[in-house]
């Protein structure tokens, strides 16, 4: 890359079609591309496994760039300001393949710990919870019927590179009973209604946390085939938490079981 090269109008055709990418989802599902902005999510992306397929940057942030194979372009600042979703993103920013995962394929410890979305609406909690499933090293994150792009802009933001790590598949509301069910995994459905402290419940076992949205929590089809219903208890005036906030919850109350649990094993 070189001075003369570098892009400096935003109606040239490449910096158009990521403008594009990055707005619309029927795009994103079309080409199989999405955006990723910022050095440490593109370098997550890369360690990952992802494929980075081009890569735009300013001519400052060019000196350090990650190593890939991909197809580099130079754009000027002014470019990139428009090019650039969110600010404080070190000039760089990335297209890349989106990965499909299936059920059947996901990489499941012996006993793992699952969060399943139904019918998630807001791109920032899918990515903040992404964020929590890493973080409280849960096996995969699965959406059920969604009602968000899994790589819409805000969900890559909101996980910081979380959604590269963790393992995250899309399907139906019956699929995900199947799969859960056939592999004997709990399943503990978050609601109000006829549901007992998430603390009193046990998490030790293989399990699906199961949510709902924050307007209407589940459909009656989880909540028939919940092993448990559980709830978290709300003090307050408030009648319920942030989706996301509830995940991170239910999620770290496994942890804390399960390290228990293998603290008072006995010793071979």
């Amino acid at each position: 890359m070189n001075s003369e090269n570098i892009i400096t109008s935003a109606q040239n055709p490449k910096v158009k079609h990521l403008l594009v990418l990055q707005q619309k989802s029927a795009e994103r599902r079309r080409t199989g591309l999405f955006i990723v902005e910022g050095r440490r999510e593109i370098e997550r992306c890369l360690q990952a496994g992802f494929d980075v397929t081009t890569l735009f940057c300013t001519p400052a942030a060019a000196l350090t760039l990650p190593e890939g194979s991909y197809e580099r372009f130079l754009v000027s600042p002014e470019v990139y300001e428009r090019m650039a979703y969110r600010g404080s993103t070190e000039g760089v920013i990335a297209e890349a393949r989106t990965r499909q995962w299936q059920l059947a394929d996901l990489p499941l410890s012996d006993n793992p710990l699952i969060i399943v979305l139904e019918s998630v609406e807001k791109p920032g909690n899918l990515g903040a919870i992404l964020r929590s499933a890493d973080a409280a090293g849960a096996d995969a994150v699965v959406v059920c019927d969604p009602l968000t792009d899994l790589y819409n802009p805000n969900v890559v933001r909101a996980s910081t590179g979380a959604v590269f790590s963790m393992p995250m598949v899309a399907c139906t509301s019956e699929e995900c009973i199947d799969f859960l069910k056939a592999r004997g995994i709990a399943i503990l459905t978050a609601q109000l209604q006829d549901s007992s402290l998430y603390y009193d419940t046990d998490m030790c076992r293989a399990t699906a946390i199961v949510m709902g949205t924050e307007a209407t929590g589940l459909t009656d089809q989880w909540r028939k085939a919940a092993t448990a219903h559980i709830r978290i208890p709300m003090l307050g005036i408030t009648d319920s938490l942030n989706v996301s906030v509830s995940a991170a919850i239910l999620l770290y109350e496994a942890v804390r079981q399960r390290r228990g649990a293998q603290q008072t094993s006995p010793k071979e």
